[in-house]
């Protein structure tokens, strides 16, 4: 039968390209008009790529037509190209006092994603910078361990949460309100919800940045968070291997996608320093980063080499930017910070994101145990907060 309802479930179909949901989910149908068999749907997306919108309207015309329609009118609204310079549109930015958001994705896991978002946060701070870290890493919410904050809980202000002060950085994740060792079986659109409510319901300072430690791949978390807040610029960590390197090309596609500008490629496991004499072996490879750095217009912020004392002091909760800052990975952790940080104002200076953002679906005044309430994984309702 043809009516909204059917056209509305045709459409749960049709995905967004390169992402792992479809169209309606992410809130992109704006309208469905029937009349007797015409079918009018419009769709508001966030690229302003003519490729993803002929995608997609091959993509709806083709859902739409097993219904029996005679005529299928598609309006797909995007940004014009010249002024987006973000992946921010129409909307409210939900954290507006947070001055600049750094996304820091990886292609895969495994290659120190999170190692590297922590001291490079540190190294900022150490800087003079007022500075943040979001644990978005739903599933792998390693970051308490690495500032040494595990097991501490954070105090709750009427329906808001203050962030844990650690090292000078301000750091808030799920690992933090949610039991030690206890299992999240989310769903993507748990994750989503999850995200937006670690942004709006955490009380921030008036940051000049906000690092945000994303899971790896590029699916629905890294949506959420371009609808949610006016990303300023991303970063790619990756490792020298070309198995690492495939999985990066989607990353950075997918900031290009997003119109989220790139700060550059840091390359972990950039060589190994033996402690014993102080020598550097290529033993993953160095510098391979180099021409997809090219390819994408973009520079190599940092080759960050392996040290035991990144490993240990990971473990320990003990940055090597602080806890060993005469080592080679703390000064090359500082000048990669330095970097960034002039890929930041070079953003701003040439006009920057948007302080807008799509308006996330998340209502008002819940609280970020709700966001728990709703995830838990055996159901019952329970938050699982300490």
């Amino acid at each position: 039968m043809l009516n909204k309802d059917s056209v509305l479930e045709q459409l749960k179909g049709v995905k967004y390209p390169g992402f792992e949901k479809d169209i309606v989910t992410f809130g992109f149908v704006k309208d469905i008009d029937i009349n007797e068999n015409n079918v009018y749907v419009e769709v508001d997306i966030l690229s302003a790529s003519q490729e993803i919108a002929k995608e997609l309207k091959t993509n709806i015309n083709t859902a739409i037509e097993s219904l029996g329609a005679s005529r299928i009118d598609i309006a797909i609204k995007q940004p014009k190209e010249p002024a987006q310079k973000s992946n921010s549109q129409s909307g409210k930015n939900i954290a507006p006092h947070v001055k600049n958001f750094v996304m820091v994705s990886s292609g895969k896991g495994g290659v120190g994603k999170t190692t590297t978002t922590t001291n490079l946060a540190i190294a900022l701070a150490s800087q003079g910078k007022k500075v943040g870290l979001l644990d978005a890493d739903i599933y792998g919410p390693n970051i308490p361990r690495m500032l040494g904050v595990v097991g501490k809980s954070p105090e709750i202000v009427g329906q808001k949460v203050k962030p844990i002060l650690a090292h000078g950085v301000e750091m808030m994740s799920m690992g933090s309100l949610m039991e030690e060792g206890q299992s999240l079986i989310w769903r993507g659109s748990m994750i989503m919800k999850a995200i937006e409510q670690l942004l709006r319901d955490i009380l921030w300072s008036d940051l000049d940045v906000l690092f945000i430690d994303m899971p790896p791949g590029t699916g629905d978390a890294q949506l959420t968070l371009a609808q949610s807040v006016p990303v300023t610029t991303g970063i790619c960590v990756t490792t020298p291997q070309q198995v690492a390197l495939d999985d990066t090309e989607r990353s950075l596609d997918m900031f290009k996608k997003l119109h989220i500008p790139i700060a550059g490629i840091m390359e972990n496991m950039s060589g190994f320093i033996c402690p014993d004499t102080g020598k550097e072996y290529d033993i993953f490879g160095k510098g391979t980063t180099g021409p997809l750095a090219e390819k994408f217009e973009t520079q190599i912020i940092g080759e960050i080499p392996i040290e035991p004392a990144v490993r240990e002091g990971g473990d320990a909760g003990k940055p090597v930017v602080l806890f060993k800052p005469e080592s080679e990975t703390a000064k090359r952790y500082q000048e990669s910070a330095r970097k960034l940080w002039e890929a930041i104002e070079k953003v701003n200076e040439d006009g920057g994101a948007n302080n807008e953002a799509i308006q996330p679906t998340t209502k008002p005044g819940e609280s970020a145990c709700s966001t728990a309430a709703a995830g838990s994984s055996d159901n019952s309702g329970g938050c699982g907060c300490k």
